[in-house]
C-alpha cells in the first residue's frame, strides 16, 4: 500500500513538472512570427517575450531539412533578413525561431528548446511590389507614351542589382489607368513591357495617369503592386503650327513693325516741317 502511494505521488510530481516545464517553454517562445517582404527583400519578424534570451533562425525549402541561417544565429534582435537565402524565389519556405538561454550549453539537446514555426511563404508569389515611377511623353495630339521604371530589389547577382523584371520576367505586366480631367470615367490598359502607348486621346483635353505592377499568375490578393502617384498632362488649347506657319507669322510681324516705324517717322518729319514753317511765317510777319 505504501509503495502504491509512493508511485502515485511520483506520478503527480512528474505530471506537475511536465506541465510547469511546458508552460515555461511556451512563455519563452518567440511570438507573432510572420513574414514581411517588399520587392523581394524578405524579413522574418517576431515578438520577444524575454530580454535575457537569444534566438536562432532555421529555414526549410519545400519541407526539406532545416538549415540554420548564418546571419541569424543566437541573435538578440527580433528579426532576421532571409533575402539572400530564399533562392530560388518560386519555392515554399518555412522558418523556425528557436529560443535559447543567453548562456546556452552547446551540448544541450535543441529538441528541448522552445520553438516557434512560421507559416509557409513563397517570395515569388507573395512579396509585395512597391509603387512605380513613370513619365508621360506626348507623341501627337491623340497619343502619349508612358515610360515606367521597374523597381529595384535588394538582390545582387554577378555584381548587378536586380529589378523586379529580372525576377518576374514575362510574368510582370503593368496596369495603366487614366481618365479625362473633370470626368469620372476611367480607362485601363495592360502593358506587357515597361513602355506603353496610349492612343485615342481627345485633342486639347487634359488627362491623368496612375500605374501599378500587375502579376496575373499570382493569387488575387497579391496580383497588384502599390499604385503610383498621379501624373497629369495638359492638353493644347490651340493647334500646333508648322515651321512654315511660324515663318509666315514672323514675317508678317516684322512687316507690321517696319510699317509702324516708317509711319511714325513720316509723321514726326511732317510735324517738324510744319512747326518750322509756322515759326518762319511768324518771324516774317513781325514788324521791323
Amino acid at each position: 500500500m505504501a509503495s502504491m502511494k509512493t508511485v502515485l505521488y511520483l506520478g503527480v510530481c512528474l505530471s506537475a513538472w511536465s506541465v510547469t516545464t511546458a508552460d515555461n517553454n511556451y512563455a519563452l517562445r518567440a511570438q507573432n512570427v510572420h513574414w514581411v517582404s517588399l520587392d523581394f527583400k524578405t524579413i522574418l519578424t517576431w515578438n520577444t517575450p524575454a530580454s535575457n534570451y537569444t534566438y536562432t533562425v532555421l529555414y526549410s525549402m519545400d519541407d526539406s531539412d532545416w538549415i540554420e541561417c548564418p546571419d541569424c544565429s543566437q541573435v538578440s534582435e527580433s528579426e532576421c533578413d532571409l533575402t539572400n537565402y530564399l533562392i530560388p524565389f518560386n519555392r515554399s519556405y518555412n522558418a523556425d525561431v528557436q529560443t535559447e538561454p543567453a548562456t546556452m550549453n552547446y551540448n544541450h539537446d535543441t529538441e528541448e528548446l522552445p520553438h516557434t514555426y512560421s507559416s509557409k511563404f513563397n517570395p515569388y508569389r507573395e512579396s509585395n511590389i512597391s509603387a512605380v515611377k513613370f513619365i508621360v511623353e506626348d507623341v501627337d495630339k491623340s497619343r502619349v507614351i508612358v515610360n515606367i521604371t521597374d523597381p529595384l530589389t535588394s538582390i545582387h547577382q554577378q555584381g548587378r542589382q536586380l529589378s523586379i523584371r529580372d525576377v518576374l520576367k514575362n510574368d510582370l505586366k503593368y496596369k495603366i489607368s487614366y481618365y479625362k480631367s473633370g470626368s469620372t470615367g476611367k480607362r485601363d490598359i495592360i502593358s506587357d513591357s515597361s513602355m506603353a502607348e496610349v492612343t485615342e486621346l481627345d485633342a486639347g483635353q487634359s488627362y491623368c495617369f496612375i500605374v501599378a505592377a500587375y502579376i496575373p499568375s499570382r493569387p488575387k490578393s497579391t496580383q497588384y503592386g502599390a499604385w503610383s502617384e498621379q501624373c497629369c498632362i495638359h492638353g493644347h488649347t490651340t493647334q500646333e503650327l508648322s515651321l512654315g506657319a511660324w515663318v509666315g507669322a514672323v514675317f508678317i510681324l516684322l512687316t507690321v513693325i517696319i510699317i509702324i516705324i516708317i509711319t511714325v517717322t513720316v509723321f514726326c518729319c511732317r510735324c517738324c516741317q510744319q512747326r518750322s514753317n509756322t515759326m518762319h511765317t511768324t518771324q516774317s510777319s513781325a514788324p521791323v
